[in-house]
């Protein structure tokens, strides 16, 4: 009645497989969701046009559209 001389040494040799899966397994993950997946700060890019620009550019529409007169197109490029 004992447990044999097989079943220990299948029992040992099943830990260790079960270790390096779970040791491959993180790594997988890490490498698929980790740090490789994220842009560093560095090389977000900036708009392509400064605020200013563009709204410089939606006073000329106004203007040309007859929006606004030639004074209030004039006194508001002033103040931009």
């Amino acid at each position: 009645m004992g447990y044999g001389g097989c079943g220990l040494g299948a029992g040992g040799f099943g830990m260790i497989i079960f270790w390096i899966l779970g040791i491959l397994a993180i790594v997988w993950v890490v490498r698929e969701f980790g740090a490789g997946r994220i842009r560093p700060r560095s090389s977000i890019e900036p708009p392509t046009a400064p605020p200013q620009d563009s709204a410089l550019a939606i006073l000329r529409d106004r203007y040309a559209r007859g929006e606004i007169d030639e004074e209030e197109f004039e006194r508001r490029k002033r103040s931009l």
